[in-house]
């Protein structure tokens, strides 16, 4: 996963810098709002935990299955009523077994639960996601205070109730590092005794190292030394001030570190907030937001909503001087490799060598003047060179400068004081996601646990959670998905043969990696990884202190050390995947490998649809529009052919063009932005569905579920119930603003209207709106 997550969806809103070491060079399955949303509803479980089941007398079981045969048999018999309306679907090559009916206990309560997700009374030839989501949007409304639920989500907060009976547990550590952990989330939840009575003392230790704050007093502009104020800013307390640095795998040359320099520097997630008039009401939120906090630090009220203007108004300058994300997705065109004294050259308003050397102070000549950086935004450099020089030739400029940066490391930390904190932020919260709202205290302490020490958390998450026979159903069905890729990319003809022949030969050589890594399992690894990091009992903020600058010290390391191909980017708790084009592989944690999408108890065809589908779109992601630059060894160059880049171009344009004519909530959706995805979306389906024909012709057909008229129908069920979810207007406009993903039911709707499969199965007529004439497809 990369920067562009989007944590303002799934945490509160001052949490936006995430505190894990993920690179910019993977992408997700979806928002990442999916993970860490708590539970606000209950929804229908596909199984029943096998404890409660063995505590039934012999008389109880009897009844209840009697009782859940019946009740399926009426929704059989409901079903087939509404199908009597409609032409039965054909039967595709390998029977789905639609003769034999499956009335197990397992079958009835997955049966039971696509069901009661359907509105059986949609078309699905004109309405699929209605069709298949209808009866779960109905039931589930978006829980108070959250600006989205759906399905994952729901999955998520499953997964991290998991995780509290962990880190409450008695149970003595298996490791050193998982002490650590259930330390940290004691830490956390110890909210009386330690968080409250320090209130700001934390954050004014911090201001005062800066020099002071116009905003509380005891600040002056005289003799002012911007390469001091950055380095305390971005270096010390780890801020995101003006532009975006760190060490990132070299994407032309991926065995090795460089270090990496972007635009960045904006406290609202899209630039659009600042240049847009009619976005004016997230601006003055902004403003009185960090009024609300200047004050609660001690700040006058005017004194301090002039201050927080000023900030606001540097950061549209550089909101001004940024490239829109739907401009950035050709890393050729961004890659400009240089050295510091070039580096310096292009943008001198400040001391790059000292900067660059200042956090460097236990490695020994870590980078020189005639090592290689890459810049992706030179251009913004330039002009930011331009804005701080003209910014610094006046005292207020020098202040309105200064007081940015502080401000920078101080929206970094205020969510880790007290509750009046934690209150100042509802009004950016509200304006930016439509709603106001608190998590349960142990919820938010989970969260941050497992983004601030993820893998011994997910050590704890997979002993609980994630079976060796889970894995191996996953390593099977990858296995069977990468081979219906392959083969698909053989019969592709507007490739020519040379770059067809090198396509195959990276789809051959994606690597892919399953649950958890395996040291995590192993308290010696794991110690030695977290040997360097302290935490403390009833030191919450101190605690979440060192965990940034121990997660800054590991990535600094990298910078000499060759790239580790097999590190993960997510913790396995995680409800995602990804692909890396750098280290050309794809990850699938533990926690998106969880009922109800992925169950052995789950008919084949509802885990091909699910996570067979999420495992087609990560290997598709190896070939969209980005990731297709990238050679088998992880290395940006141009191995395509130029007459079939430009076919495929042609061909992209197609779903460019297709998804922008999409609206939601009376905004179009930007086919460009999420070019990827949805790319991603298509081609990735169609594996899944592929790979599910060739494992029905090897192993014969599949049970039919009471209600279900084929497996086939249920695949695409499964596919497009990932996707149930409903959102708030305002969080929506963020999603079209800056998710690389279009909303979930676009991510259904488009990619079924594309598939000729999908027409078939569901028998929709040519030129109905899931069946159109006009189909997009790349792979």
């Amino acid at each position: 996963m990369c920067d562009a997550v989007y944590a303002y969806l799934r945490q509160k809103m001052t949490r936006y810098k995430q505190q894990t070491d993920m690179d910019d060079d993977s992408s997700s399955i979806g928002s990442a709002r999916t993970e860490e949303l708590p539970t606000g509803t209950t929804t229908i479980r596909y199984h029943m935990g096998s404890h409660w089941w063995r505590s039934r007398t012999g008389l109880e079981k009897c009844l209840l299955v009697g009782w859940l045969v019946l009740l399926l048999l009426l929704l059989a018999l409901m079903a087939m009523l509404h199908f009597k309306t409609r032409p039965m679907p054909i039967l595709l090559p390998s029977s789905t077994g639609a003769s034999r009916l499956c009335l197990s206990r397992d079958c009835v309560m997955v049966s039971g639960a696509v069901l009661s997700n359907m509105n059986l009374s949609a078309d699905p030839c004109e309405n699929f996601y209605e069709y298949a989501c209808g009866g779960w949007v109905a039931k589930n409304p978006i829980p108070e205070g959250k600006p989205m639920w759906g399905t994952l989500n729901k999955l998520a907060a499953d997964n991290n109730i998991i995780l509290r009976r962990a880190l409450e547990s008695n149970v003595t550590s298996k490791s050193e590092a998982e002490q650590k952990a259930r330390i940290f989330y004691q830490s956390c939840m110890d909210v009386n005794k330690t968080i409250e009575k320090l209130k700001d003392t934390p954050v004014q230790k911090m201001i005062k190292q800066m020099g002071g704050w116009s905003i509380t007093g005891n600040w002056s502009a005289n003799d002012y030394n911007i390469t001091k104020d950055v380095i305390l800013s971005k270096v010390e307390f780890i801020s995101g001030a003006l532009f975006s640095w760190r060490v990132s795998e070299d994407y032309k040359n991926s065995s090795s570190h460089v270090l990496l320099f972007d635009e960045g520097g904006l406290f609202l997630p899209a630039r659009n907030y600042y240049l847009n008039e009619s976005e004016k009401d997230v601006v003055n939120a902004y403003v009185d937001y960090i009024t609300r906090i200047g004050v609660l630090l001690g700040g006058q009220e005017n004194k301090t909503r002039k201050a927080a203007q000023g900030i606001v108004d540097l950061e549209r300058k550089l909101a001004k001087i940024s490239t829109p994300d739907d401009q950035r997705r050709d890393d050729n065109d961004l890659y400009h490799p240089m050295t510091i004294k070039e580096l310096a050259e292009l943008a001198p308003f400040m001391d790059w060598e000292t900067f660059i050397l200042s956090p460097f102070n236990e490695v020994p000549n870590p980078i020189g003047d005639n090592d290689k950086v890459v810049v992706y935004a030179p251009d913004y450099l330039k002009n930011l060179t331009v804005i701080l020089n003209e910014t610094q030739n006046s005292d207020e400029g020098i202040t309105d400068l200064h007081n940015y940066l502080v401000w920078q490391v101080v929206q970094n930390y205020v969510d880790f004081l007290s509750q009046d904190f934690q209150e100042a932020a509802k009004v950016m919260e509200k304006a930016l996601m439509g709603v106001v709202g608190t998590d349960e205290v142990w919820r938010e302490c989970v969260m941050q646990t497992s983004n601030a020490l993820g893998k011994p958390v997910g050590a704890m998450f997979v002993r609980e959670a994630f079976s060796k026979d889970l894995k191996d159903m996953a390593e099977d069905m990858i296995d069977r998905v990468r081979k219906s890729f392959e083969e698909n990319l053989q019969s592709v003809t507007w490739m020519d043969e040379e770059t067809q022949r090198k396509a195959i030969e990276k789809a051959v050589s994606i690597s892919e990696m399953i649950g958890f890594p395996d040291y995590i399992l192993n308290p010696d690894e794991l110690d030695k990884e977290f040997a360097g990091l302290k935490i403390i009992k009833d030191k919450y903020f101190q605690n979440n202190k060192k965990i940034r600058e121990f997660t800054m010290r590991k990535e600094l390391a990298r910078l000499k050390k060759a790239v580790n191909k097999t590190r993960w980017d997510m913790s396995p708790p995680t409800v995602n995947a990804y692909y890396s084009p750098s280290r050309n592989d794809i990850v699938f944690p533990a926690g998106i490998l969880q009922a109800p999408f992925f169950d052995k108890r789950n008919p084949k065809a509802l885990n091909y649809g699910t996570v067979g589908v999420v495992m087609g779109h990560e290997l598709v992601h190896a070939f969209d529009d980005q990731g297709r630059k990238y050679d088998k060894d992880g290395n940006l160059n141009s191995w395509w052919r130029n007459a079939t880049s430009e076919k495929f171009n042609k061909l992209s344009t197609c779903f460019e063009d297709q998804y922008s004519s999409y609206e939601f909530l009376g905004e179009h959706l930007n086919g460009k932005l999420t070019l990827g995805e949805n790319i991603a979306d298509n081609g990735g389906l169609k594996a899944s569905f592929q790979a599910y024909k060739k494992w029905l012709e090897e192993n014969g057909p599949e049970e039919a579920l009471p209600g279900i008229p084929s497996n086939y129908q249920l695949f695409f069920l499964g596919f497009a119930q990932v996707w149930c979810s409903s959102i708030t207007k305002e969080a929506a406009h963020l999603e079209i603003l800056k998710d690389s993903h279009v909303p979930g039911e676009f991510r259904v709707f488009g990619s079924l209207t594309n598939s000729e499969d999908f027409g078939k199965v569901f028998r929709c007529k040519k030129g109905s709106k899931m069946n159109p004439a006009k189909k997009c497809q790349v792979w």
